[in-house]
């Protein structure tokens, strides 16, 4: 079976289609690359609920080797309101990854605890 071929005088048009895909393409790749090589990120692995005034929460930190960096942690009730936080200083080092344990107080009794944010100190 013959495969269709385009209708005359328009092979300009599949051209400028086929190179406005391609760069589209490119620039989708370089913003996706720009907005996330060298960034901080953090990831909640972990909680546990010691008591009616504390929170244990465990989180990994990646970032860029040899930069300093502070998270906030919150530890929330029921209705999603803080009852503590805490601001971890991570120091740098030759690491990428960073596993961390801390633990908030409350003000009154938790049921969860989170990572906030994380930003270079």
């Amino acid at each position: 079976m013959p495969l269709p071929r385009p209708a005359p005088g328009t092979g300009r048009w599949w051209v400028v289609g086929i190179v406005g895909i391609g760069l589209a393409t490119a620039l989708a790749v370089w913003l996706g690359l720009a907005n996330s090589v060298g960034r901080v990120t953090w990831v909640d692995t972990g909680y546990k609920v010691v008591d009616d005034r504390s929170v244990r929460v465990e989180f990994d930190v990646h970032r860029p080797s040899g930069e300093a960096v502070t998270c906030q942690v919150n530890a929330l009730d029921q209705s999603f309101g803080v009852v503590g936080t805490l601001e971890v200083r991570v120091p740098a080092s030759s690491e990428r990854s960073v596993h961390q344990v801390v633990v908030v107080r409350t003000a009154t009794r938790a049921v969860t605890g989170t990572v906030k944010s994380c930003d270079p100190s």
